[in-house]
């Protein structure tokens, strides 16, 4: 009977042991994520709470507001120039995502070529992601001056007339979208450039052995290995995309005749120019629901890739 009872005792013990055990793992756990959550909730989460917040009042930036519910997204949803602004995110993402990204690729690639000159041309297509926003929109604002302006001077060698590239409608919103491409190619330049690393030449030895060509060697290891990467990148150019600002607000404004007005500018007009603050907080939550949803669906789309077991 006693040692019944002292087994009894013993196992309790260890149980008791066994609990504190992973008890003490997860506080451990806890209290190194707690610097970062904070962070976090501080920063992340409660900016989201609060534009939402904000959003739902007729607010003028004083202590003053009035709550009027969802009237601010009726009006948004209502003006043509949300619409407008939406049409020109979307033509930023189709560029960033369509050119940016395979240019970058193909950057990268060529940089693992036997080309002479290696360390020149790294260094010549990450020099415009090493310069600031500002120094890039000044510096094409001046190339594409109508009067003076290097581009059209180069164009009227060809004996073509001068293009007014950022004062007509027609062309800034391109003349913007070239700039952009070549400021961050070269971003994901470098992200593919870091991922082809880290493929094994082991898998280009054996398919050289094979007979496979070049051509081949990249539909088979190349690409399928940089797909990961090609998926982040997608969602780091749409997300960008969605809730550009700098450079258009450096060089045309929003102009124009809102041709290049995108969803950060509206924003920015109504909130410290018309000091419309709860309807601009309107505007920030709808960028932040969109961006979150197309990051969203990408990930869908991977997660249903990678459960159909395709590269």
């Amino acid at each position: 009977m006693d040692t019944t009872i002292a087994a009894s005792v013993d196992n309790k013990s260890r149980l008791s042991m066994a609990k504190k055990k992973v008890w003490s793992k997860r506080m451990t756990v806890v209290w190194f994520i707690a610097p970062a959550l904070l962070v976090y909730l501080v920063y992340i989460l409660y900016p989201i709470y609060g534009t939402f917040y904000y959003s739902l009042f007729d607010w003028k930036g004083g202590p003053a507001k009035t709550y009027v519910g969802f009237d601010n997204y009726i009006r948004l949803f209502a003006e043509a120039e949300f619409w407008t602004s939406l049409a020109n995110n979307l033509k930023v993402v189709f560029s960033s995502v369509f050119i940016q990204i395979p240019l970058g690729l193909l950057m990268a690639l060529l940089l693992f070529s036997s080309i002479r000159g290696l360390r020149f041309f790294q260094t010549v297509y990450f020099m415009p992601f090493l310069m600031s926003t500002v120094a890039i929109g000044m510096l094409w604002i001046f190339i594409f001056d109508p009067l003076n302006g290097s581009l059209n001077k180069l164009i009227g060698l060809f004996g073509m007339e001068n293009v007014a590239w950022l004062s007509e409608g027609k062309t800034a919103m391109a003349s913007i979208l070239m700039v952009i491409v070549w400021q961050f190619a070269p971003f994901y330049m470098i992200l593919f450039k870091a991922a082809m690393v880290g493929i094994s030449e082991d898998l280009y030895e054996a398919a050289s052995i094979d007979g496979a060509g070049a051509w081949a060697r990249f539909t088979h290891i190349t690409f399928p290995m940089l797909v990961p990467t090609i998926v982040s990148s997608s969602i780091l150019a749409v997300v960008g995309s969605l809730k550009a600002f700098d450079i258009f607000y450096i060089m045309t404004g929003g102009g124009p005749n809102n041709a290049t007005e995108l969803l950060g500018i509206y924003m920015y007009k109504q909130a410290f120019i018309n000091f419309n603050m709860g309807y601009a907080s309107a505007i920030a939550f709808m960028m932040f629901l969109i961006a979150f949803l197309a990051g969203g669906i990408i990930q869908y789309v991977e997660y249903n890739r990678k459960k159909k077991g395709a590269y």
